[in-house]
């Protein structure tokens, strides 16, 4: 474990340079993952969707949080405390998630929340938390304002954002495909900002924004939408569409053949959203961070833990989702012992600007919790199908690596603004 960290001024130097749902994710259903033990334990409450676009996302975070929650428990917990989990199902919903919240805080007495999908939803999570000093880890909602305008003193948010993928991926594109670009947006938080981001890329290269097709959540017919690309003719669609939307949209597109042109961006692929569809329905360039795939030491042994804890999921591997559910929860483990204590300040300032070391994390580069937006600072990776997979599970081919310097999120910098540490609520778990 690295005790390492990087301070505001050498950040700011830098910068300048699926199925199987398992039986504890029960909405309402308290999860006594710990023997008998003497010491009060550590409450965390787990407020991943188990229900609504995300479902199949929030299970496999779940099972990330779940794993490292085991790890330390047969280790012997934290600080001699075992870790005790609730669930409940925030529906990806943000009325819902305010209330689970809530609820997980006032009426289950837990010290830490963990978990998202949404953005919308981590967005309500976090100000519940904020006011009552209870440190969330938003684990895989996506949207630039989750690290900027919206962010908050206990939250700390472990994905890559619509910026940083965009960064990956637009440039490239364009120098490929041409400069006419059309967006294909999910119509709310994550999809607006990343199409935003996407948009102002996209122009800062020389390329053109021909159109901007909404897409509702909940839509399962794309025709409309598709016929109208069809009709404008871009170069690239970039696509910020999630969850089942997307999956739903992978098989019209693959059906009409659409998959090859125009080239297609996916912003980000989520490994649940995809797993078991056929080849061609991974049409496009995409991102992510993290693949099982990736020849880096402790990624097989990864692999073999996750399939010896869930030998009955019908996901075989872990992805994206799994490893930033399962990060996120390790390192808040670890920044407790690291503080000795479960005071919120403690902690909070164990995790601000604490590097990873890219062998722990299973990425090419070091990571590092950025003191100024509270975001993880990650490798990012771009993806396509991969035509020769040594298995059903390789689905994806890994093309490009980004450090974090180059795909850093400059406009969450300039928007965050954290709430002091005298403004923000003691709490002790």
């Amino acid at each position: 474990m690295s005790n390492s960290r990087i301070s505001r001024r050498a950040l700011l130097g830098t910068a300048a340079a699926a199925g199987g749902l398992t039986a504890f994710a029960g909405p309402w259903k308290h999860n006594r993952v710990w023997a008998q033990a003497t010491d009060k334990p550590i409450r965390i409450g787990i407020t991943s969707d188990a229900s609504g676009q995300y479902a199949n996302s929030g299970a496999s975070d779940r099972r990330g949080m779940m794993m490292a929650i085991s790890e330390v428990n047969d280790r012997g917990g934290v600080l001699g405390r075992k870790i005790e989990v609730t669930h409940i199902d925030t529906e990806t919903t943000p009325a819902t998630g305010s209330r689970v919240a809530e609820r997980l805080i006032s009426r289950e007495d837990c010290g830490f929340l963990v978990g998202a999908v949404s953005s919308g939803v981590a967005n309500a999570i976090s100000q519940v938390a904020q006011r009552n000093g209870v440190i969330y880890l938003n684990t895989n909602s996506s949207s630039p304002t989750e690290s900027g305008k919206n962010c908050h003193r206990v939250k700390f948010v472990w994905d890559g954002n619509g910026t940083n993928f965009a960064k990956a991926a637009v440039r490239n594109s364009i120098d490929a495909y041409g400069g006419k670009v059309l967006l294909l947006t999910n119509d709310y938080v994550w999809g607006h900002d990343t199409a935003k981001s996407t948009r102002a890329l996209v122009e800062q290269y020389g390329g053109e924004i021909v159109d901007e097709i909404l897409i509702p959540q909940g839509t399962r017919d794309f025709s409309a939408a598709l016929l109208k690309i069809q009709q404008d003719n871009p170069a690239v669609v970039a696509a910020a569409v999630g969850g089942d939307d997307q999956i739903a949209l992978r098989q019209q597109v693959a059906q009409l053949g659409m998959g090859a042109k125009p080239a297609w961006i996916n912003n980000q692929q989520d490994w649940p959203d995809v797993y078991g569809l056929p080849l061609d329905n991974l049409f496009g360039v995409f991102g992510t961070t993290w693949y099982y795939g990736l020849d880096l030491p402790g990624v097989k042994e990864f692999v073999e833990r996750y399939q010896a804890m869930y030998p009955d999921t019908s996901m075989r591997v872990p992805g994206n989702v799994f490893y930033n559910g399962y990060m996120a929860t390790s390192e808040l483990l670890k920044a407790i012992e690291r503080a000795g204590s479960t005071n919120n300040i403690a902690i909070i300032k164990e995790l601000e600007g604490h590097v990873m070391p890219a062998a722990e994390r299973m990425q090419h580069d070091d990571a590092v919790i950025d003191p100024l937006t509270h975001q993880v600072q990650q490798s990012i990776y771009l993806a396509t199908a991969n035509d020769e997979p040594r298995d059903e599970n390789d689905m994806f081919k890994i093309l490009t690596q980004s450090s974090p310097q180059d795909v850093r999120d400059e406009g969450a910098l300039e928007a965050c603004k954290l709430e002091s540490y005298e403004d923000t609520p003691t709490f002790d778990a």
